[in-house]
C-alpha cells in the first residue's frame, strides 16, 4: 500500500489536498475554528480519494475550457426540460446506445454524468464497451454531440479515443 502512495507524486497529493480544503472551507463559511476538525477530515478525504481513485492526468487548461461549456449546456438542458413539460407532444422518447471509445474508468464515468446534464439526454447504463443514453426526442443528433463530448473529455483527462466507433 505504501509504495502505491510513493508512486502517486506531489502533483496529485498537493491538487487533491487544495480541493478537498477549499471544500472544506466552504462547508464552514470560511469558519477559522473548525480546522482542527478540518484538518484530520481533509486528510481523510484525501487518502481514501488516492487509494479508491488512483490519478488521472488532468489537462487544467482544457478543464477551464469546458467550464463555461457544461454551464451553458447546463442551463441549456434544464430549460429543454422545462420546455417539453409545457409541450408534451415534442416527446418522442428512445434510448440509443453510444459505443464508447474512450478507456474505462473515470474518463467514461466523467462522460456518463455530464451527458445527464445535456439537454434531453439521461444516461441510463454504463458498461464499459457502450452507454445507454435516454432521449427525449429521438429525432434530435445526439450521436455527434456525444462524439463531441467523448472528445472534449479525451482532451480533459490527457487519453487517446480508440480509433473506431464500435462497428463504423
Amino acid at each position: 500500500m505504501m509504495s502505491s502512495f510513493q508512486e502517486i507524486g506531489w502533483s496529485t497529493v498537493t491538487s487533491r489536498g487544495l480541493l478537498f480544503s477549499l471544500v472544506w472551507w466552504m462547508l464552514t463559511d470560511g469558519n477559522v475554528q473548525s480546522w482542527w476538525i478540518g484538518v484530520p477530515a481533509v486528510s481523510f478525504a484525501m487518502i481514501a480519494s488516492i487509494a479508491l481513485l488512483p490519478p488521472v492526468p488532468l489537462v487544467w487548461r482544457e478543464l477551464l475550457a469546458f467550464t463555461p461549456f457544461f454551464l451553458w449546456r447546463s442551463l441549456q438542458g434544464g430549460a429543454d426540460v422545462a420546455w417539453r413539460a409545457f409541450h408534451p407532444g415534442i416527446i418522442v422518447p428512445a434510448v440509443i446506445d453510444y459505443p464508447l471509445r474512450l478507456p474505462p474508468g473515470l474518463p467514461q464515468v466523467f462522460l456518463a454524468n455530464i451527458v445527464s446534464l445535456l439537454p434531453g439526454t439521461l444516461s441510463a447504463t454504463l458498461d464499459g464497451q457502450a452507454l445507454k443514453v435516454h432521449v427525449l426526442d429521438s429525432r434530435g443528433d445526439f450521436m455527434t454531440e456525444l462524439k463531441a463530448l467523448e472528445q472534449r473529455v479525451a482532451r480533459m483527462c490527457g487519453v487517446l479515443l480508440a480509433t473506431s466507433h464500435g462497428g463504423e
